[in-house]
């Protein structure tokens, strides 16, 4: 995830400048829109995707066996989700501020790097969960020596790093800046030039969005394909086997983590595309400044969800996620305790939902 997108005003002083000569109409009616219902969401989102990370990384510490590979990747992800999240709040009283930062220039700092590690590291996580799947479900024999729980713990270190090295511009030039001309001091992005904001834009968008998502779909619907050639060919031979049936079912989930991530993530990149071209000028006048301006509120606010549902469509909806937890549960339930609720263990074998055995082994 990124940065909370400031208004383009607050971008850089060629952006001052510019709207300095150019004033656009006043929006007050929509910008209260935004100061109204984003904070409130995004606190929602902080609500519901705090506790789920936090009992998603309880499960898998108190849970006695040991941990498969995907479940590394996906304890890394939901530490990368809960940095996210405790960010939250502050930008939602910032945008509830009107855009007033009244938190001080080190958090202005900190919590825009936080999140723009968390951009970083969560996408390349899911990358590397895709690669396991792929390896797993496609060429399950051949690649035993790379799809090791070392390998996969280098390759969590090498992430972070990847992520804090991307992070540092953000760290270095976020500063809380007076606007007088809006009557703000807003926590914003003071790059010394205009190059270094599309820059900025370019790196975002292509490192941080169109290289992995590709590798993501690539990956996933290599694996999709391969799923169902195996299953046709069980078909033709007249052979049924668990394997083929949970294989299946992995391609249901498959598909729910790709169309899940591009809708939440899409529409944020976007414009962060426009964005860059209305910096470069390709683009310019009241018409796109204000459909930044608007969009890249609510598309931040439909990204931010990607954090909050990760649990759902990554962990809680697999049916062994739910046993680890059942475990951990009756570590400290007294013995004789009647689990009447463990039956929801025995109902959820019977449901035709997701289950991600195949991505978890």
């Amino acid at each position: 995830m990124t940065e909370t997108p400031l208004l383009n005003i607050t971008s850089s002083n060629q952006s001052e400048n510019r709207s300095n000569s150019a004033i656009c109409p006043e929006q007050d009616d929509w910008w209260d829109i935004v100061y109204y219902i984003v904070p409130k969401y995004l606190n929602a989102v902080c609500a519901i995707g705090m506790p789920g990370n936090v009992f998603v990384l309880l499960i898998y510490s108190l849970h006695k066996g040991p941990l498969k590979i995907a479940e590394i990747y996906l304890m890394n992800l939901a530490v990368a989700d809960l940095i996210f999240l405790m960010g939250l709040p502050f930008w939602a009283e910032n945008i509830r501020n009107e855009f007033n930062w009244p938190f001080g220039s080190f958090l202005c700092r900190s919590n825009s790097a936080s999140i723009s590690l968390n951009m970083y590291t969560s996408i390349y996580l899911l990358v590397a969960v895709s690669v396991d799947r792929y390896l797993t479900l496609v060429h399950t024999l051949s690649h035993r020596r790379i799809r090791s729980k070392t390998v996969a713990k280098g390759i969590c270190l090498l992430i972070w790093f990847f992520g804090i090295l991307l992070s540092i511009p953000v760290f270095m030039f976020r500063t809380v800046k007076d606007y007088p001309l809006w009557n703000v001091s807003a926590c914003t992005l003071d790059f010394p030039t205009p190059s270094w904001i599309t820059a900025e834009r370019l790196v975002r968008s292509v490192v941080g969005f169109v290289l992995p998502s590709t590798a993501i779909i690539s990956l996933n619907f290599s694996t999709i394909r391969s799923l169902q050639k195996k299953t046709r060919a069980r078909r033709a031979l007249g052979t049924k086997d668990c394997k083929g049936h949970k294989g299946t079912k992995a391609t249901r989930l498959i598909l729910t983590v790709i169309l899940m991530f591009l809708f939440c993530w899409t529409p944020h990149h976007f414009f962060v595309f426009l964005d860059a071209l209305y910096h470069t000028e390709v683009i310019k006048g009241c018409f796109w400044e204000e459909l930044l301006n608007f969009g890249e509120q609510f598309a931040y606010m439909l990204a931010t969800t990607n954090s909050c549902i990760n649990p759902v469509i990554y962990v809680f909806v697999g049916k062994y996620f739910r046993q680890k937890a059942l475990e951990v549960f009756s570590q400290f339930i007294p013995c004789g305790f009647p689990l009447k609720w463990v039956s929801l263990k025995e109902m959820s074998s019977n449901f035709n939902v997701f289950s991600v055995r195949s991505s978890l082994t």
